[in-house]
């Protein structure tokens, strides 16, 4: 049987905290993740493919998207300082796109334990493709995953924040393929009284319980 660890931090946790050497220097995550959302995210190894292809999506996107959107970003693998810096330099050299938001050495496996990144049917000294989305607040409010051998849609990734920020803001649930400018669902009526303000109300209704609204 396995010894890696099997704990999972599940959506709705306060996010695990941990200090740890990075790109970028010496991070406490709970310092780092203060007044601002934060998006987590491991990958496999170093000098690969596909999690090169992945960085450099999250490094276009730095700041022009997620800084804009109050979201800070940090990235793990189970790879030396030492390495992940031979890597920054490496893809900085043949693209010209630098890794300025901090990767996490994480040698001992201990960050990748502790956020359950390592999952020993896919690999067992190597972490997953894992998404944490966390909110200013400190707690995981999506988590995504995905294989090894397929990279993630940033796309999606970008809408979950965005979704995630207007469902924040606004006390409203988005539906199928949302995306913004898209109307909102608002919360089903939950006494008689609400159910008649709604009935008189101009919402775009199915029916009393799904009634849409543009922002």
């Amino acid at each position: 049987m396995s010894d890696v660890a099997t704990y999972m931090p599940r959506i709705g946790d306060q996010a695990p905290d941990f200090s740890a050497m990075t790109t970028t220097g010496p991070l406490t995550f709970s310092e780092y993740n203060q007044g601002s959302w934060v998006i987590f995210f491991s990958h496999p190894a170093d000098f690969t493919p596909v999690c090169t292809t992945e960085m450099c999506g999250f490094a276009e996107e730095q700041a022009s998207f997620f800084e804009k959107n109050n979201c800070k970003l940090m990235g793990l693998s189970i790879d030396s300082i030492h390495s992940h810096i031979a890597w920054v330099d490496n893809v900085r050299r043949n693209t010209g796109i630098l890794y300025e938001f901090p990767i996490v050495a994480d040698i001992d496996m201990a960050v990748s334990k502790k956020w359950g990144m390592l999952q020993p049917g896919e690999s067992e000294t190597a972490a997953v493709r894992a998404v944490f989305f966390v909110d200013p607040t400190g707690r995981i409010r999506t988590i995504l995953y995905y294989p090894m051998s397929v990279g993630r849609n940033m796309d999606e990734i970008k809408r979950v924040l965005l979704a995630l920020q207007t469902s924040d803001a606004h006390k409203v649930s988005l539906p199928l393929n949302w995306q913004p400018g898209d109307q909102v669902i608002v919360p089903a009526p939950k006494t008689v009284s609400d159910l008649q303000t709604r009935l008189a109300s101009d919402l775009e209704m199915v029916d009393f319980y799904l009634a849409k609204k543009t922002l």
